[in-house]
Protein backbone atom coordinates (compact mmCIF):
# COMPACT_ATOMS: atom_id res chain seq x y z
CA UNK A 1 0.00 0.00 0.00
CA UNK A 2 2.93 2.34 0.91
CA UNK A 3 4.88 1.91 -2.31
CA UNK A 4 1.80 2.24 -4.43
CA UNK A 5 0.85 5.45 -2.80
CA UNK A 6 3.99 6.42 -2.95
CA UNK A 7 4.92 6.18 -6.37
CA UNK A 8 1.08 7.93 -6.87
CA UNK A 9 2.49 10.80 -5.44
CA UNK A 10 5.88 11.05 -6.59
CA UNK A 11 4.46 10.68 -10.61
CA UNK A 12 2.13 13.51 -9.68
CA UNK A 13 4.18 15.69 -7.73
CA UNK A 14 6.84 15.68 -10.47
CA UNK A 15 4.89 17.48 -12.86
CA UNK A 16 5.64 20.87 -10.63
CA UNK A 17 2.93 23.02 -8.71
CA UNK A 18 3.02 26.78 -9.02
CA UNK A 19 4.65 27.97 -5.31
CA UNK A 20 6.11 24.89 -4.60
CA UNK A 21 9.29 23.24 -5.00
CA UNK A 22 9.78 19.14 -4.54
CA UNK A 23 12.52 17.00 -3.20
CA UNK A 24 12.59 13.54 -3.80
CA UNK A 25 14.82 11.65 -1.22
CA UNK A 26 15.74 8.42 -1.66
CA UNK A 27 17.79 5.53 0.33
CA UNK A 28 21.01 4.29 -1.38
CA UNK A 29 20.46 0.94 -0.38
CA UNK A 30 17.84 -1.71 -1.65
CA UNK A 31 15.55 -2.51 0.98
CA UNK A 32 15.48 -6.04 2.24
CA UNK A 33 12.48 -8.13 1.41
CA UNK A 34 13.27 -12.02 2.25
CA UNK A 35 12.43 -13.61 5.56
CA UNK A 36 16.05 -14.08 6.75
CA UNK A 37 15.06 -13.33 10.78
CA UNK A 38 19.40 -11.41 11.02
CA UNK A 39 18.52 -9.53 7.48
CA UNK A 40 15.25 -8.35 8.61
CA UNK A 41 16.44 -6.84 11.62
CA UNK A 42 19.19 -5.49 9.69
CA UNK A 43 16.78 -4.01 7.45
CA UNK A 44 14.81 -2.48 10.58
CA UNK A 45 17.99 -0.54 11.98
CA UNK A 46 18.50 0.56 8.24
CA UNK A 47 15.26 1.81 8.14
CA UNK A 48 15.34 3.41 11.72
CA UNK A 49 18.55 5.27 10.84
CA UNK A 50 17.64 6.71 7.11
CA UNK A 51 14.35 8.03 9.37
CA UNK A 52 15.71 8.88 12.28
CA UNK A 53 19.11 10.48 11.40
CA UNK A 54 19.79 10.47 7.50
CA UNK A 55 16.67 12.03 6.16
CA UNK A 56 16.24 14.80 8.84
CA UNK A 57 19.60 15.79 7.82
CA UNK A 58 19.08 15.95 4.43
CA UNK A 59 15.90 17.98 5.18
CA UNK A 60 17.66 20.47 6.85
CA UNK A 61 20.28 20.82 4.92
CA UNK A 62 17.79 21.20 1.91
CA UNK A 63 16.01 24.21 4.17
CA UNK A 64 12.66 21.91 3.45
CA UNK A 65 9.50 23.50 4.84
CA UNK A 66 7.78 20.07 5.07
CA UNK A 67 8.66 16.70 5.06
CA UNK A 68 6.10 13.97 3.74
CA UNK A 69 6.59 10.28 4.50
CA UNK A 70 3.93 7.87 3.07
CA UNK A 71 4.58 4.75 5.73
CA UNK A 72 3.66 5.88 8.94
CA UNK A 73 7.44 6.88 9.96
CA UNK A 74 8.39 10.68 9.88
CA UNK A 75 11.31 12.25 11.60
CA UNK A 76 10.91 12.59 15.89
CA UNK A 77 13.73 15.77 15.80
CA UNK A 78 12.00 18.07 12.91
CA UNK A 79 15.06 21.19 12.30
CA UNK A 80 12.91 24.27 11.13
CA UNK A 81 10.67 22.07 9.11
CA UNK A 82 7.22 20.39 9.77
CA UNK A 83 6.65 16.62 9.57
CA UNK A 84 3.21 14.70 8.15
CA UNK A 85 3.24 11.12 7.82
CA UNK A 86 0.53 8.93 5.79
CA UNK A 87 -1.20 6.41 8.72
CA UNK A 88 -3.13 3.97 5.83
CA UNK A 89 -4.93 2.55 9.07
CA UNK A 90 -5.26 1.27 12.67
CA UNK A 91 -3.23 -2.48 11.89
CA UNK A 92 -0.80 -2.26 14.38
CA UNK A 93 -3.24 -1.51 17.19
CA UNK A 94 -5.62 -4.09 15.79
CA UNK A 95 -3.31 -6.75 14.66
CA UNK A 96 -0.08 -6.63 16.93
CA UNK A 97 0.40 -10.45 16.97
CA UNK A 98 0.46 -10.11 13.28
CA UNK A 99 3.38 -7.83 12.91
CA UNK A 100 7.80 -8.80 14.17
CA UNK A 101 8.10 -7.91 17.38
CA UNK A 102 11.29 -5.38 16.62
CA UNK A 103 8.81 -3.93 13.39
CA UNK A 104 6.32 -3.32 16.28
CA UNK A 105 8.27 -1.63 19.05
CA UNK A 106 9.56 0.34 16.60
CA UNK A 107 6.45 1.62 15.66
CA UNK A 108 4.87 1.73 18.81
CA UNK A 109 8.13 4.62 19.90
CA UNK A 110 9.02 6.31 16.54
CA UNK A 111 6.19 6.03 14.39
CA UNK A 112 3.77 7.11 17.29
CA UNK A 113 6.65 10.02 18.73
CA UNK A 114 6.55 11.14 15.09
CA UNK A 115 2.69 11.60 14.55
CA UNK A 116 2.48 12.96 17.78
CA UNK A 117 4.58 15.55 16.93
CA UNK A 118 3.40 16.17 13.79
CA UNK A 119 1.78 18.96 12.04
CA UNK A 120 -0.88 16.57 10.57
CA UNK A 121 -1.80 13.40 9.79
CA UNK A 122 -3.24 11.94 6.32
CA UNK A 123 -5.20 8.61 6.43
CA UNK A 124 -7.20 7.44 3.40
CA UNK A 125 -10.71 7.65 4.63
CA UNK A 126 -13.29 8.68 7.19
CA UNK A 127 -13.50 5.11 8.94
CA UNK A 128 -9.46 4.63 9.20
CA UNK A 129 -9.73 8.57 10.85
CA UNK A 130 -11.65 7.25 13.73
CA UNK A 131 -9.73 4.19 13.94
CA UNK A 132 -6.25 6.06 13.93
CA UNK A 133 -7.67 8.79 16.22
CA UNK A 134 -9.33 5.86 18.99
CA UNK A 135 -6.48 3.13 18.63
CA UNK A 136 -3.32 5.26 18.58
CA UNK A 137 -4.34 8.67 20.95
CA UNK A 138 -4.00 10.83 18.59
CA UNK A 139 -5.41 14.18 18.03
CA UNK A 140 -9.00 14.33 15.87
CA UNK A 141 -8.14 17.53 14.50
CA UNK A 142 -4.53 16.52 13.35
CA UNK A 143 -6.10 13.98 11.13
CA UNK A 144 -6.67 14.90 7.81
CA UNK A 145 -9.05 12.75 5.15
CA UNK A 146 -7.55 12.48 1.97
CA UNK A 147 -8.63 9.50 -0.97
CA UNK A 148 -6.45 7.44 -2.49
CA UNK A 149 -7.02 6.61 -6.38
CA UNK A 150 -6.20 4.00 -8.67
CA UNK A 151 -2.58 2.73 -9.78
CA UNK A 152 -1.04 4.37 -12.26
CA UNK A 153 -1.09 2.15 -15.20
CA UNK A 154 1.45 2.20 -17.50
CA UNK A 155 0.00 2.16 -21.52
CA UNK A 156 -1.93 -0.39 -21.36
CA UNK A 157 -0.83 -1.73 -25.00
CA UNK A 158 2.61 -1.76 -24.27
CA UNK A 159 1.93 -4.08 -21.21
CA UNK A 160 -0.09 -6.21 -23.13
CA UNK A 161 2.44 -6.96 -25.66
CA UNK A 162 4.78 -8.01 -22.83
CA UNK A 163 2.87 -10.51 -21.59
CA UNK A 164 4.47 -13.89 -20.00
CA UNK A 165 3.84 -16.39 -22.61
CA UNK A 166 4.06 -19.53 -20.11
CA UNK A 167 1.56 -18.51 -17.31
CA UNK A 168 -1.69 -20.21 -17.61
CA UNK A 169 -4.29 -18.63 -20.17
CA UNK A 170 -7.47 -18.89 -17.91
CA UNK A 171 -10.36 -19.73 -20.49
CA UNK A 172 -14.25 -18.86 -19.80
CA UNK A 173 -15.56 -17.20 -17.04
CA UNK A 174 -13.96 -16.29 -13.94
CA UNK A 175 -14.78 -15.13 -10.41
CA UNK A 176 -11.29 -12.54 -9.53
CA UNK A 177 -9.42 -11.99 -6.75
CA UNK A 178 -5.91 -9.72 -6.25
CA UNK A 179 -4.16 -9.69 -3.01
CA UNK A 180 -1.42 -10.95 -0.59
CA UNK A 181 -2.76 -13.91 1.49
CA UNK A 182 -2.74 -12.16 4.44
CA UNK A 183 -5.80 -13.73 6.81
CA UNK A 184 -6.91 -10.66 7.21
CA UNK A 185 -8.07 -10.56 3.30
CA UNK A 186 -10.16 -13.39 4.52
CA UNK A 187 -9.35 -15.89 0.92
CA UNK A 188 -10.58 -19.18 2.64
CA UNK A 189 -14.14 -17.60 3.32
CA UNK A 190 -13.87 -16.92 -0.46
CA UNK A 191 -12.70 -20.41 -1.70
CA UNK A 192 -15.29 -21.86 0.88
CA UNK A 193 -18.19 -19.94 -0.70
CA UNK A 194 -16.99 -20.68 -4.61
CA UNK A 195 -16.94 -24.14 -3.65
CA UNK A 196 -20.86 -24.50 -2.20
CA UNK A 197 -21.71 -22.07 -5.72
CA UNK A 198 -20.22 -25.05 -8.20
CA UNK A 199 -21.96 -27.98 -6.12
CA UNK A 200 -24.99 -26.22 -6.31
CA UNK A 201 -25.02 -25.88 -10.25
CA UNK A 202 -22.74 -23.02 -11.52
CA UNK A 203 -19.71 -25.58 -12.57
CA UNK A 204 -18.74 -23.24 -15.90
CA UNK A 205 -16.64 -20.92 -13.16
CA UNK A 206 -13.42 -20.23 -12.20
CA UNK A 207 -12.10 -18.44 -9.37
CA UNK A 208 -8.84 -16.96 -10.00
CA UNK A 209 -6.30 -15.94 -6.93
CA UNK A 210 -3.40 -13.57 -7.64
CA UNK A 211 -0.96 -12.95 -5.18
CA UNK A 212 1.09 -15.00 -3.10
CA UNK A 213 2.18 -15.37 0.64
CA UNK A 214 3.23 -12.20 3.01
CA UNK A 215 5.81 -13.94 4.28
CA UNK A 216 4.89 -13.05 7.64
CA UNK A 217 4.49 -15.91 9.79
CA UNK A 218 1.68 -14.87 12.17
CA UNK A 219 0.00 -13.78 9.43
CA UNK A 220 0.23 -15.82 6.51
CA UNK A 221 -2.50 -17.78 5.00
CA UNK A 222 -0.99 -18.90 2.46
CA UNK A 223 -0.97 -23.11 3.52
CA UNK A 224 -5.06 -22.85 4.11
CA UNK A 225 -5.20 -21.06 0.76
CA UNK A 226 -3.62 -24.20 -0.90
CA UNK A 227 -5.08 -26.95 1.20
CA UNK A 228 -8.48 -25.23 0.40
CA UNK A 229 -7.71 -25.03 -3.55
CA UNK A 230 -6.38 -28.58 -3.70
CA UNK A 231 -9.81 -29.90 -3.02
CA UNK A 232 -10.82 -32.57 -5.52
CA UNK A 233 -13.87 -30.87 -5.91
CA UNK A 234 -12.52 -28.27 -7.37
CA UNK A 235 -10.17 -29.89 -9.72
CA UNK A 236 -9.03 -27.28 -12.31
CA UNK A 237 -11.22 -24.73 -11.04
CA UNK A 238 -9.36 -22.78 -8.66
CA UNK A 239 -6.10 -20.62 -10.32
CA UNK A 240 -3.31 -19.61 -8.16
CA UNK A 241 -1.15 -17.34 -10.51
CA UNK A 242 1.19 -16.12 -7.19
CA UNK A 243 2.26 -12.66 -7.92
CA UNK A 244 1.78 -11.07 -11.40
CA UNK A 245 3.77 -8.19 -12.88
CA UNK A 246 1.92 -5.33 -14.09
CA UNK A 247 1.21 -6.20 -17.94
CA UNK A 248 -0.31 -9.77 -16.82
CA UNK A 249 -2.22 -8.69 -13.93
CA UNK A 250 -3.79 -6.52 -16.49
CA UNK A 251 -4.99 -9.22 -18.50
CA UNK A 252 -6.23 -11.06 -15.83
CA UNK A 253 -8.59 -7.78 -14.89
CA UNK A 254 -9.48 -7.36 -18.35
CA UNK A 255 -10.51 -10.86 -18.72
CA UNK A 256 -12.15 -11.41 -15.62
CA UNK A 257 -16.18 -11.70 -15.06
CA UNK A 258 -16.73 -10.70 -11.20
CA UNK A 259 -14.58 -9.36 -9.16
CA UNK A 260 -15.10 -10.28 -5.28
CA UNK A 261 -13.20 -8.75 -2.12
CA UNK A 262 -13.90 -10.20 1.21
CA UNK A 263 -11.09 -8.62 3.21
CA UNK A 264 -12.46 -8.26 6.91
CA UNK A 265 -10.58 -4.57 7.60
CA UNK A 266 -9.29 -2.26 5.63
CA UNK A 267 -7.94 1.45 5.41
CA UNK A 268 -8.86 2.18 2.11
CA UNK A 269 -9.57 -0.82 0.06
CA UNK A 270 -7.66 -0.24 -3.41
CA UNK A 271 -9.17 -3.23 -5.07
CA UNK A 272 -12.86 -1.54 -4.92
CA UNK A 273 -11.48 1.34 -7.70
CA UNK A 274 -9.34 -1.26 -9.55
CA UNK A 275 -12.78 -3.48 -9.83
CA UNK A 276 -14.45 0.15 -11.18
CA UNK A 277 -11.48 0.99 -13.91
CA UNK A 278 -11.46 -2.47 -15.94
CA UNK A 279 -15.81 -2.60 -15.18
CA UNK A 280 -15.94 -5.49 -13.47
CA UNK A 281 -19.15 -6.10 -11.35
CA UNK A 282 -18.07 -5.53 -8.05
CA UNK A 283 -19.31 -7.99 -4.32
CA UNK A 284 -17.26 -6.71 -1.21
CA UNK A 285 -17.66 -7.10 2.36
CA UNK A 286 -20.06 -4.67 4.02
CA UNK A 287 -17.67 -4.00 6.82
CA UNK A 288 -15.51 -1.14 8.17
CA UNK A 289 -13.99 1.48 5.02
CA UNK A 290 -15.47 -0.21 1.67
CA UNK A 291 -19.09 1.14 2.17
CA UNK A 292 -17.71 4.67 2.16
CA UNK A 293 -15.21 4.32 -0.87
CA UNK A 294 -17.72 1.67 -2.67
CA UNK A 295 -20.76 3.99 -2.21
CA UNK A 296 -23.84 2.40 -3.87
CA UNK A 297 -21.52 0.80 -6.63
CA UNK A 298 -21.46 -2.30 -5.10
CA UNK A 299 -23.03 -5.23 -3.30
CA UNK A 300 -22.23 -5.83 0.13
CA UNK A 301 -22.31 -9.11 2.15
CA UNK A 302 -21.31 -10.36 5.22
CA UNK A 303 -17.42 -11.70 5.19
CA UNK A 304 -18.62 -14.59 7.89
CA UNK A 305 -21.64 -15.65 5.73
CA UNK A 306 -20.64 -18.19 3.16
CA UNK A 307 -24.75 -18.69 2.44
CA UNK A 308 -24.68 -14.70 1.92
CA UNK A 309 -21.73 -14.66 -0.50
CA UNK A 310 -22.84 -17.42 -2.72
CA UNK A 311 -26.99 -15.55 -2.50
CA UNK A 312 -24.97 -12.36 -3.80
CA UNK A 313 -23.01 -14.29 -6.29
CA UNK A 314 -25.63 -16.16 -8.13
CA UNK A 315 -28.07 -12.61 -8.22
CA UNK A 316 -25.03 -11.23 -10.35
CA UNK A 317 -24.06 -14.69 -12.39
CA UNK A 318 -27.86 -14.62 -12.79
CA UNK A 319 -28.48 -11.46 -13.48
CA UNK A 320 -27.44 -9.22 -16.71
CA UNK A 321 -29.25 -6.10 -15.83
CA UNK A 322 -27.61 -6.21 -12.37
CA UNK A 323 -23.98 -6.57 -13.77
CA UNK A 324 -24.71 -3.63 -16.26
CA UNK A 325 -26.20 -1.37 -13.48
CA UNK A 326 -23.14 -2.02 -11.56
CA UNK A 327 -20.72 -1.48 -14.26
CA UNK A 328 -22.10 2.11 -14.95
CA UNK A 329 -22.31 3.24 -11.17
CA UNK A 330 -19.04 1.94 -10.41
CA UNK A 331 -17.67 3.76 -13.83
CA UNK A 332 -19.45 7.27 -12.02
CA UNK A 333 -18.36 6.08 -8.82
CA UNK A 334 -14.90 6.08 -10.05
CA UNK A 335 -14.66 9.93 -11.18
CA UNK A 336 -14.59 11.11 -7.42
CA UNK A 337 -11.10 9.41 -7.04
CA UNK A 338 -8.21 10.55 -8.65
CA UNK A 339 -4.46 11.39 -7.97
CA UNK A 340 -4.36 14.79 -8.87
CA UNK A 341 -7.18 16.35 -6.86
CA UNK A 342 -5.85 14.06 -4.06
CA UNK A 343 -2.61 15.44 -4.87
CA UNK A 344 -4.14 18.93 -4.91
CA UNK A 345 -5.52 18.13 -1.47
CA UNK A 346 -2.07 17.04 0.16
CA UNK A 347 -0.69 20.52 -0.96
CA UNK A 348 -3.51 22.62 1.06
CA UNK A 349 -3.02 20.61 4.29
CA UNK A 350 1.35 21.57 2.94
CA UNK A 351 0.28 25.02 3.52
CA UNK A 352 -1.78 25.06 6.32
CA UNK A 353 1.29 23.16 8.37
CA UNK A 354 3.39 25.72 7.33
CA UNK A 355 1.46 28.82 7.84
CA UNK A 356 0.17 27.55 11.24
Amino acid sequence: GSLTYLEAVVHEFKKGRPGFEFLFFDTNYTPYLGSNPFLKIREHIRFFIWKQITLPLKAYQHQCDIVFCTDYFVPICSFKFATIPVFHDAFFKEYPAHYNRLWLGLFNIFGLWGAKSAKAIVVPTHYAAERVATCYRLAAHKIKVVYEAPKITLDQTVLLNELDPSLPKVEGKYILHVGTFDKRKNIPFLIKAFKALVQQGHTDLKLVLVGSSNKKMNSDASNEIQALAEDPALKDKIILTGYLDRGNLLSMYKNAFIYVFPSINEGFGLPILEAFKFELPLLMANNTCMPEVAGDAAIGFDPYDVEDLVHQLKRLIEDDTLRSDLIQKGNKRLQDFNWEKSCNQLLEIFKQAVHS
